[in-house]
């Protein structure tokens, strides 16, 4: 019981270092928001565009995989892969997160049209009145701001921090770093964030993010 005990207050302690990790991967310091504006006032006419055809990098993704010997990891993935399927209320609450990335159709001929990572740490924070996301661990970490949309939807704008990097670039700078992605949620406690049409590799990538327990 005294293990148990230990283990419970270690991973506390953590949640709240994590929660308070440093302003170098605040996103409000990487996404630059007039007040008062929304994702369309701030998004590029680049990612504007990538948004409105969502539904075409989801039919190009799903009949990639379909097509492939991963056909079967589409229905196991249950609605993290239907388009259709968000549910009301979709703003996450502020903690720590398992995400789960999963690369959706190959957008070159010699790339694998399905990959799924293992989970890795995310976070949810409030600051200044607003959400934001980071990939905390991980070679390909996004980082930036939900916006509020709809009833059943969020919008991410952030950039991507690769490797060992320490900062990220500002959103903006870099077309191939920025990123634009619609956060749902697809259960009690899970939700998505789908990036149409990444400048990396595939066609659709999908986070799943559940609590981190």
């Amino acid at each position: 019981m005294a293990r148990l005990a230990q283990a419970r207050a270690m991973k506390q302690v953590l949640t709240v270092l994590l929660l308070a990790l440093p302003s170098a991967i605040a996103a409000q310091s990487i996404v630059a928001v007039p007040p008062g504006a929304g994702w369309r006032a701030v998004a590029t006419e680049d990612d504007r565009r990538r948004l409105r055809n969502w539904r075409d990098a989801w039919t190009e993704a799903l009949r990639d995989v379909a097509d492939g010997e991963n056909a079967g990891e589409i229905a196991r993935g249950g609605p993290l892969f239907e388009p259709d399927t968000a549910l009301p209320n979709p703003s996450p609450p502020p903690g720590i997160y398992n995400c789960r990335t999963i690369k959706l159709g190959a957008a070159q001929p010699d790339l694998l049209d399905y990959i799924a990572y293992p989970n890795f740490r995310c976070r949810i924070a409030m600051r200044n009145g607003r959400l934001e996301f980071a990939k905390l661990t991980g070679s390909q970490r996004p980082v930036g701001l939900l916006f509020a949309d709809n009833s059943r939807r969020q919008v991410f704008l952030g950039t991507l921090m690769l490797g060992d990097e320490t900062r990220a670039l500002r959103y903006g700078r870099d077309r191939e770093r920025n990123l634009i992605g619609v956060l749902e949620r697809v259960g009690a406690d899970r939700w998505r964030i789908a990036f149409p049409h990444p400048h990396f590799e595939s066609r659709l990538d999908v986070i799943e993010l559940t609590p981190r327990r």
